[in-house]
Formats: C-alpha cells, structure tokens, sequence
C-alpha cells in the first residue's frame, strides 16, 4: 500500500515550485490533493498532473492572509473531500529591501502572506484534526528564518515566526495525535532563483557545503517522511533541506 493511501492533503503556494511538487509527491503516494493558491486558475496544472496519477484533485483561490476567506475555503475543502489529514502551509512571498529602505506596506504585506497566513489555515482545520485525533502539520519555513540576512528583514522575521508556530502548535495539539513539523529549505532552484544573475548563483553556491542549488522535489520528499507513518513520533522539529548551509 502507498504511504499515503486515501488520505487527504491540503497545499497552499500549490500552483508551481515547492508546492506543486509536495502536491505530486503526495499524489504519487496515494493522496488526495486540495490544491490552494491565491487563484484558482494558478493550480490548474498541479490539479491536471494529480488527476493524471488518478487521484482527486480540487483547485481553490483564496488570499491566505484574510480570516474569512480561509475559513470559507475551509469548509469548502471539507464538504468536497470529507476530511483532511496533511496541511502543508507552503504559501509564501518575498519583498526584498535593506531594513532602512524596507516599507511598512513591505515588511506587513511579507508577514501577513508567510506568518499570519500559517496562522489562519492551521487554525481553520485545527478543530477538524482534533475531532478525528489525528493530523499532520507541515510548515515550510526557511534556513533564513535561522540565520537571517541582508535585506529581507521582513522575510527571515515571518519564518522564524512559523518555526515558532510550530513548536507550539506541536505542543497544543500533541495529546490529540497531531503533529507539527517544519521544514527549512535552502537555496532551492525556483522561479525565484531562476532570477539570480550567474554572480549571484555563484554567491549563494560558496555558503552550500554541497555545491549546487537543491531541487523542489528535495523539499517534497522531505515532507513525503514528515506526513508518511515513518514520522509518527516526530513533532516540533525543524528539518533543515539546504546542502549543508546551517549544519
């Protein structure tokens, strides 16, 4: 049987990048995939690629920084796939700038998208999870959230804050069979990075012990172990996916 066999995953940030493929490995394990973005049309190729491994897909468009509409999909997602049993809150945005130049409208926007949003949808299906004593929480934070640096204030702040999240979420939620984890990527090859000058990749790859930029599907498999039955007694912890840079 696949690890996870007709369970039900709900992935924010789905429609590319990390996220789409966290939705594709947990497809190819047996999972239904709820997938989320800011708009439903930004998943309509995740909800192709699951549907073609023959699982069920649903694509929703919500602004995870905004209560009502979170709690709206939320019960979308569970009136059409009748529960969930993973979230990954994968949703997340950058707004780079030096902290003397960084706007208020930067710094809120990047900590209502990464920290408040984690916050919103973890609350959304937090009785769910404690109804059916069981559940899995995965956040995907960041090595920034660890070590910080220049010019994303703003962004090492909101991941430090889902690492924190998690470590209480971990606690709140244990006695009922629900765990919480996250996960810190590295330097991941993305649309993101996919912007870097060669200097800059060039830059980056002397902080990696391992010498090259890590793939999506390293993040995804990651989260793979984190939901699958091989975790059952990890909670609270941080798994650093990032080539070496914070051993």
């Amino acid at each position: 049987m696949s690890l996870l066999q007709d369970q039900v995953a709900v992935v924010t940030g789905a429609g590319r990048g990390i996220g789409q493929a966290i939705a594709l490995a947990f497809a190819g394990e047996g999972a239904d995939i709820a997938a989320v973005d800011l708009k439903e049309e930004f998943c309509a190729e995740t909800v192709g690629k699951v549907r073609a491994l023959g699982r069920r897909a649903w694509a929703y468009g919500v602004d995870v920084s905004q209560a009502a509409a979170v709690e709206e999909m939320a019960g979308k997602i569970l009136q059409d796939a009748g529960r969930v049993d993973i979230l990954v809150n994968n949703a997340g945005i950058t707004r780079d700038q030096l902290l003397m130049r960084m706007s208020e409208t930067d710094w809120d926007a990047v900590l209502n998208i990464n920290l408040k949003g984690a916050f919103l949808v973890t609350k959304a299906f937090c009785r769910s999870f404690i109804k059916q004593r069981s559940g899995r929480i995965i956040n995907i934070a960041s090595v920034i959230g660890l070590i910080g640096n220049a010019g994303q204030c703003n962004y090492a702040a909101s991941k430090a804050g889902v690492i924190g999240l998690t470590k209480s979420v971990a606690r709140e939620l244990a006695s009922r069979g629900v765990t919480a984890n996250a996960i810190a990527p590295g330097f991941i090859q993305t649309a993101m990075t996919d912007k870097l000058t060669p200097e800059q990749k060039e830059a980056i790859l002397k902080q990696v012990p391992l010498g090259v930029l890590g793939q999506p599907e390293d993040v995804a498999r990651a989260a793979l172990f984190l939901a699958s039955p091989w975790a059952k007694y990890i909670t609270g912890q941080v798994l650093a996916v990032d080539g070496g840079m914070v051993m």
